[in-house]
């Protein structure tokens, strides 16, 4: 596979994604066990051991689950902040080798350029990614409240964007779900509900956007449907319905997409 991107899983239950680099695999997060990680990934023909590297966004055990587990059993180093290096230590997710970074920087692994930047969640220091590779980028952002100018500035001219599109507001004020939950969820620093992500899509798509990956579905407050729906509306209104739109799915991989 060339540079692209594998989504293993996204949701509420469990995030990670692969990152296909030239010179080896990064997973992008560990929020299932390192048994159903290394399950997802043979499923989508992509070997364990092919692994080079892990990265997190933040300490939620929805991205973390898996993380200590599956880089000690596959001898790689895990990128991680300073205050989830605490939170990881705490919890009993630090792997033995690990490296930290802060938001913001720019490094490089295994032949693919990536640069950190902040994004507003409740947790602690929430980062997304862009991966270049050459004049091909993927941008990330998930586990956010709200799209400000530095998450647009970032995710501008990329290749494959993966965003968050958490929630239907309705259905979730309708929800079971506690009103503290709702409060936090519905915030600045929650999760984005997808009209504010399909608003964030027309100021970010470009002429060099081909792909874009919603992720990160409530299972209880949101539907696929209603999804892709807004999605499509948003891209017909931008006339760039010859983009690729997947919503990414938390029972099962999504697949690969080149970006090549």
């Amino acid at each position: 596979m060339g540079f692209g991107m594998t989504v293993l899983g996204s949701g509420s239950s469990g995030n990670a994604s692969i990152i296909h680099a030239p010179e080896g695999n990064i997973l992008l997060d560990a929020g299932f066990s390192a048994k159903e990680l290394e399950r997802r990934m043979e499923a989508c023909e992509i070997e364990p051991d092919s692994v080079r590297a892990l990265l997190l966004t933040h300490e939620h055990t929805d991205h973390t689950k898996g993380c200590r587990v599956f880089a000690d059993r596959h001898h790689i180093d895990a990128y991680m902040t300073s205050p989830v290096c605490r939170a990881a230590e705490k919890g009993g997710f630090l792997p033995e080798n690990y490296v930290l970074f802060s938001p913001g920087d720019t490094f490089d692994l295994y032949g693919v350029d990536i640069k950190s930047f902040t994004l507003p969640h409740d947790a602690m220091d929430t980062v997304g990614f862009v991966f270049r590779h050459g004049t091909r980028k993927i941008g990330v952002a998930t586990d956010l409240g709200h799209v400000n100018t530095l998450i647009r500035e970032q995710l501008r001219g990329c290749d494959l964007i993966m965003l968050e599109s958490n929630h239907d507001p309705e259905m979730l004020r309708n929800s079971s779900r506690a009103l503290s939950l709702k409060r936090r969820i519905l915030s600045r620093h929650g999760h984005l509900c997808n009209e504010d992500a399909c608003a964030a899509l027309e100021e970010i798509v470009t002429a060099e956007t081909h792909e874009i990956i919603l992720a990160h579905i409530s299972s209880e407050c949101n539907d696929c449907g209603i999804v892709e729906n807004l999605a499509f509306r948003t891209l017909a209104k931008l006339k760039r319905e010859d983009i690729v739109l997947k919503v990414a799915l938390q029972d099962s991989p999504l697949g690969y997409f080149p970006v090549d």
